[in-house]
């Protein structure tokens, strides 16, 4: 008995000790959703909110001097310090593998779904260091933090599309204005070494609540899984982070493609066995069917609008919800999502190594008229040429689709593309953009270690918006939609020649080399036999 009390006595005091220090200042809840989809997949999406209650982001006129002493019990040290370290206001880092299917599984619950890493940052401006300088040590910081390589996301990559990537929070009312800086790196993928320290950011980590579902043999085995930090300020309340999991499971795939059921032991090969003690708030919040007969255990606390709400506190562990279809499932002949205004397909066509053509066909599925930003940061390797710009409604060349266009060019070696422009889509209407682009060539040092591979480009966004009677753009009506990346073939050179020109002098220099060295080092002489009849 007194081994068994040994053995559980560091967690126990674990969750003790942060039951009892949990402060009125600091708040923590965890929300699981799952959704069915329509193609018979099953999106989770795991949020866990820490909220540091009156705080306020770090003056960046203060940088100089010492920070005031940052005590947490809930929220994430290591994220904090960071954000004090650098003045940063509101911070999105995404990490995601795969492509988001919106016209199968419709809009995600966070919109942060681009293939590859993303960052984009709000900092004020006044210190004494600049914003470049500090958002090449943010991204620096975060790239030991999650063990990602984020230090790539240099000036090669970096952007300011201030109308894309509107604060989804407050900005202080400094005296100096914030500036934003983004960049993506769609080769980056999400993995197992980045799971780690994000649940090392979270109160309880993966022992209990909710977080331990979080098998990473189950989620990176999914056919789509991403993972996000997301740091706001709301003013009048504090200072957010939200960090997010979300993955789409295929329960069809290891039940041969018969029956859509699933489990948590199916999607998570775990169930719930306590709940977080620091948690306020730990629900599971399961989409129903509407035109389907389904059965669903344990009963749910509630049920809301097609909701089943579980309180992870008070129900009976362990805790392992099922969602069972007595009907094998059908395939549907066509898919559409209603949360979505329009679907996206962007192409790089051409066969050649110099130049190609930028191919962006957008659908509008909507009965109404439907603006929204388009905006593509290309890295400088693939440059546009803005006079061959051509628009198609329905295969009708025609002009007026796009206004507010913003340009600016890349600098070979330095700088990115930047281009936006907000299209207007007629309703029911599917608009084609076409652009000549050409294709840069290298220093032989600039390729990459995969060089026949080709280059990834990042995904191009598209956000909606409302545009006012005074013809200025509201914040954006839903999320940010990504298009997939682009693979782009650049000319390479034969790198196997060098190999062959050092083989191929060192084989010179070592015949020369021997047959020198023996004409100086041997002794030639004359050797006399005698005749073949002497004896």
């Amino acid at each position: 008995m007194l081994l068994g009390y040994r053995l559980i006595w560091p967690a126990t005091l674990l969750h003790l000790c942060l039951a009892v220090l949990g402060s009125q200042s600091e708040l923590f809840t965890e929300k699981l959703t799952i959704n069915s989809l329509q193609d018979g997949k099953v999106a989770s999406k795991f949020t866990f909110t820490a909220l540091l209650k009156g705080a306020s982001p770090r003056d960046p006129k203060t940088l100089d001097g010492e920070d005031e002493s940052q005590h947490y019990t809930l929220f994430p040290l290591a994220l904090g310090q960071i954000l004090r370290e650098y003045g940063v206001t509101e911070l999105h880092l995404t990490l995601n593998a795969g492509n988001w299917n919106y016209d199968r599984w419709g809009y995600p619950g966070e919109s942060g779904v681009g293939t590859g890493a993303e960052l984009w940052a709000w900092m004020g401006d006044g210190a004494s260091k600049t914003v470049d300088e500090r958002w090449k040590g943010l991204r620096n910081a975060l790239a030991g933090l999650f063990c990602a390589s984020l230090g790539s996301l240099d000036e090669l990559r970096t952007t300011s599309p201030a109308e894309s990537f509107v604060p989804e929070g407050s900005l202080p009312r400094w005296d100096a204005a914030h500036q934003i800086r983004h960049a993506s790196l769609p080769s980056e993928h999400v993995c197992t070494e980045n799971l780690t320290p994000f649940l090392k950011l979270l109160p309880c980590k993966s022992l209990s609540g909710i977080a331990s579902l979080l098998n990473p043999h189950r989620l990176f085995d999914a056919d789509w899984h991403g993972m996000g930090v997301h740091v706001l300020w709301h003013e009048g309340e504090g200072v957010e982070v939200r960090l997010t999991f979300q993955a789409v499971s295929d329960p069809l795939r290891s039940l041969l493609g018969k029956k859509q059921d699933w489990s948590f032991q199916s999607l998570y090969d775990r169930t719930i066995h306590r709940a977080c003690p620091v948690a306020q708030s730990s629900e599971v919040v399961v989409s129903l069917p509407t035109n389907a007969v389904y059965a669903i255990q344990p009963e749910p606390h509630a049920v809301e609008r097609n909701l089943a709400v579980y309180d992870v506190n008070t129900i009976d562990k362990p805790l392992n919800i099922r969602l069972i279809w007595p009907d094998p499932f059908t395939y549907p002949l066509e898919y559409h999502s209603d949360s979505t205004p329009f679907s996206v397909k962007r192409m790089l066509r051409g066969s050649s190594q110099a130049w190609g053509q930028l191919s962006v066909v957008i659908t509008n599925h909507r009965s109404t008229e439907v603006k929204t930003l388009y905006l593509e940061t290309m890295p400088w390797l693939v440059q546009f040429y803005l006079h061959t710009i051509q628009t198609r409604v329905n295969g009708v060349i025609k002009d007026g689709v796009f206004s507010n266009l913003t340009y600016i060019p890349s600098v070979p070696h330095s700088r990115p593309t930047t281009f936006q422009v907000l299209l207007t889509l007629p309703p029911k209407s599917t608009v084609e953009i076409t652009m000549e682009v050409t294709k840069a060539f290298l220093r032989y040092t600039e390729h990459p270690p995969d060089a026949q591979r080709g280059w990834d480009l990042p995904p191009a966004v598209f956000t909606p918006v409302e545009v006012m009677e005074n013809g200025s753009s509201s914040p954006p009506l839903m999320g940010r939609i990504y298009s997939s990346t682009l693979l782009v073939d650049l000319a390479t050179p034969d790198f196997s020649m060098p190999y062959n020109v050092i083989i191929f002098t060192c084989s010179v220099v070592a015949f020369s080399f021997g047959s020198i060295f023996n004409l100086l080092t041997r002794k030639f002489a004359v050797l006399r036999f005698p005749p073949d009849n002497a004896q």
